[in-house]
């Protein structure tokens, strides 16, 4: 394999999920060394001062932050065509990896930040009024997947797209989405199903399982912590 830098991140974070596929599927080896979530060490904080994980240390002394931009790099620099082959294609790969984020990474996150307070005290009022736009955005998201021979969100072959959209299921099937409502989802768990168990990998989508029901409570900032370090 050959290698293009340093991944500065947590396992159990649905960006690094997405980061290390994408090199994955490239043939490229990334560098993940091992620190403390509460103790940055300097060599991070030096070319990273804002503190956000997941980053990217490139052997060519490119740094990035933010978790689609370093995709989106890695994709661009491989092999395996990950964007579309065409505008029209690049376009619809966007498109998805936008809806994925925007409709329904966002309000799973304003969810996760109330459930371990990082982002606003836990009410559980406004955690329902966001799982009322994750539903709304899985009902569209699972017909138009349930339209598609391929199985996949944008194109007929596997896409940043579905990486990114595969990482936020992750996480609201980690906390916000009970055995009850991923039912009503099928077509959207198996395309989890077919992009998380790809055989390159596979190994970095990990065990953990899905909430039975989902968390209507709040909890410690140190479980978030622990479930970031498990894959």
């Amino acid at each position: 394999m050959s290698s293009v830098g340093t991944l500065w991140g947590r396992p159990g974070q649905r960006q690094s999920k997405v980061i290390l596929s994408v090199a994955a599927i490239n043939g490229f080896e990334l560098a993940q060394p091992e620190w403390s979530f509460h103790n940055k060490p300097v060599e991070f904080t030096a070319k990273f001062p804002y503190g956000k994980i997941p980053t990217f240390e490139g052997t060519d002394g490119l740094n990035l932050s933010e978790g689609t931009a370093i995709a989106r790099y890695l994709s661009s620099i491989g092999t395996v065509s990950l964007l579309g082959s065409n505008v029209q294609e690049v376009a619809l790969v966007d498109q998805w990896m936008r809806f994925a984020e925007q409709e329904i990474g966002t309000p799973v996150g304003n969810i996760m930040g109330m459930i371990y307070g990082y982002l606003a005290p836990f009410n559980l009022e406004n955690v329902n009024r966001e799982t009322e736009r994750i539903i709304r955005s899985l009902t569209y998201l699972e017909s138009h997947i349930s339209a598609r021979p391929s199985g996949y969100v944008a194109l007929d072959t596997l896409t940043l797209a579905d990486f990114v959209l595969a990482g936020v299921i992750f996480v609201a099937a980690s906390a916000c989405l009970g055995a009850a409502e991923r039912t009503k989802f099928p077509h959207v768990f198996a395309h989890y199903a077919k992009v998380a168990s790809n055989e390159k990998v596979k190994q970095y989508w990990g065990t953990r399982q899905f909430v039975d029901v989902s968390i209507t409570e709040p909890k410690q900032i140190d479980d978030l912590v622990r479930m970031y370090d498990e894959k």
